[in-house]
């Protein structure tokens, strides 16, 4: 499973991005979702989708931050709302089909005051 995350760059506090995850595999029925992991910090959980669709997210982000997905374009997005300077991190697209763990290659997000 190839994973292409954009959509990273720098914004202000308080601001929006939305970041995109292409997937080269269906993104039905598979736990797919985002991490972040900054600079000194173990890679943490942003928001997922369960294998029956439901949505977790991190403590940190809800209220904030949304995940949604097309199934026809295999793509799954993360809407970021109120941006905080401690969402500063590399994003990484995660996917897993009960057999192995994908990773694509991260996309950058820095927030500024």
């Amino acid at each position: 499973v190839q994973l292409q995350a954009s959509g990273g760059r720098s914004a202000q506090a308080g601001g929006s991005l939305r970041l995109t995850c292409q997937a080269s595999e269906t993104t039905r029925g598979v736990i797919v979702g985002w991490y972040r992991q900054a600079p000194g910090n173990q890679r943490e959980l942003v928001a997922a989708f369960r294998r029956d669709g439901s949505a977790r997210y991190g403590d940190s982000v809800k209220g904030r931050f949304t995940i949604s997905r097309d199934n026809g374009k295999k793509q799954v997005y993360l809407q970021m709302y109120n941006l905080e300077v401690a969402d500063t991190a590399v994003y990484y697209c995660h996917y897993n089909d009960e057999v192995n763990d994908y990773w694509g290659q991260g996309t950058q997000v820095t927030v500024s005051s």
